[in-house]
């Protein structure tokens, strides 16, 4: 009962979102990459979902937002002989483009390389994804630029530069990260000391508060509640730190390795706090728990150098979490199911690199780094594939968006819409 009535706390604060079959953010309508709706069939003719279009979508690793019968993301293209990064508005229908709406120069990435032909190198283009709300579109850019445009036609309402106004610095791979929006603001790292971690209005783009020195990474920040208060959780180089979205107080911390890059965001379910970056550093949990007024975060397990998403982000459900556990595993890394509680793997299945995962009800809903849509039963006991079929070309580092019963999928190459047989909204 306790779980339950959490949950139904937690889903509170997304309901004007999650009522919809929309899917508005990075990560879905509640940002933790669980649907607000449960997919009708249970899988897919032998030959794969239904094409209902496809579209060029060029470089990156920007996933799709769909709201307002339209899909948008990132892409990166030449205008007038220069590297821009543009955000697209596609009909979500047809995938015709209905506006491009070019945001700032795109530099070269540290490490990019050649997408399309080195599987070891990431490419250049955009990495986040934007945020579609009520009549506007919210995007963070590679360079931490940030922008307010309608949705209806791409037109600029509002632009902060976090490097000039902020003391902002860009990191290597440039910014990954997506706007959190709660509220009437969003929520981003990317200032310097002393501003380090920022709420902006959403209405304005006015700072509202800046606090704290800890410098960023690419991992996107989240909202959660614990006991009765609702906080933003940032995964910054120094380790999570939860937030009062009002003020910007510091309510707890847990210090966490970083080492060159942590990519993957925080996943929490009942009082417990994932994480998890590459590069060696491996992932653990903390338990967070409140005395007084006090917050506190406990460690519960750590596995150095071992569950590492490397930007990755599992989903949770009863209490594990599935996704793609690997490092730099390219083609080869497994789907794994791991009990978020002690650090236990339940299963591992080879063959998804790294992709990304959501949640549908008892499902997972798979993406592979090869363009492959995969269809897996969320259960701890073992591995159970339902469906698997090669959808789109180019390398799939992106995360797959499901909205009124169709996945909108990226690639370096294109995007696309597929209908997986229609979908009902979800009772919690």
């Amino acid at each position: 009962m306790k779980t339950f009535l959490r949950g139904l706390m937690v889903w509170g604060l997304f309901a004007g979102v999650a009522a919809h079959a929309d899917w508005p953010n990075y990560r879905g309508p509640s940002g933790n990459g669980i649907a607000g709706e449960v997919l009708a069939a249970k899988s897919w003719p032998a030959d794969g979902p239904k094409k209902q279009w496809t579209a060029a979508a060029e470089s990156g690793f920007s996933s799709f937002s769909v709201g307002g019968g339209k899909a948008i993301t990132l892409v990166r293209r030449e205008i007038d002989g220069n590297p821009m990064e543009v955000c697209v508005a596609f009909d979500a229908a047809s995938g015709k483009e209905l506006w491009a709406k070019e945001l700032w120069l795109s530099n070269q990435y540290d490490g990019g390389g050649n997408a399309g032909t080195e599987t070891n190198k990431g490419g250049d283009g955009p990495r986040s994804t934007p945020v579609i709300d009520g009549e506007r579109v919210y995007v963070i850019d590679a360079n931490l630029k940030v922008f307010a445009l309608s949705l209806a036609d791409g037109s600029q309402i509002w632009k902060r530069d976090l490097v000039k106004e902020h003391k902002g610095n860009v990191i290597k791979w440039q910014n990954a990260a997506s706007p959190l929006l709660h509220g009437d603001r969003l929520f981003l790292a990317g200032g310097g000391a002393g501003e380090a971690l920022l709420a902006l209005s959403k209405e304005t783009g006015k700072t509202l508060w800046k606090v704290e020195d800890d410098a960023m990474t690419h991992a996107t920040p989240i909202l959660a509640e614990f006991h009765g208060v609702t906080q933003v959780i940032f995964f910054t180089q120094k380790g999570l730190v939860a937030v009062v979205p009002e003020s910007g107080a510091v309510l707890w911390r847990h210090a966490f390795p970083f080492k060159v890059s942590t990519a993957a965001s925080p996943v929490v379910w009942e009082d417990v706090v994932y994480c998890s970056a590459g590069y060696g550093v491996g992932a653990g949990a903390v338990r967070v728990s409140r005395e007084g007024g006090m917050f506190q975060a406990q460690e519960l397990w750590r596995t150095p150098n071992d569950n590492m998403n490397h930007w990755s982000t599992p989903v949770v459900r009863d209490g594990y979490l599935y996704g793609m556990f690997s490092f730099k595993e390219y083609g080869s890394g497994p789907l794994a199911c791991v009990d978020i509680r002690t650090g236990e793997k339940k299963w591992s299945q080879a063959g998804y690199g790294p992709g990304n995962v959501i949640l549908t009800g008892d499902q997972l809903l798979a993406l592979t780094d090869a363009g492959e849509l995969v269809l897996v039963g969320a259960e701890p006991g073992a591995y159970k594939e339902v469906a698997r079929a090669k959808v789109i070309n180019g390398k799939c580092w992106s995360t797959p968006a499901l909205s009124g019963g169709k996945a909108y999928v990226r690639s370096t190459v294109e995007g696309g819409c597929f209908d997986l047989g229609g979908a009902k909204v979800a009772r919690r």
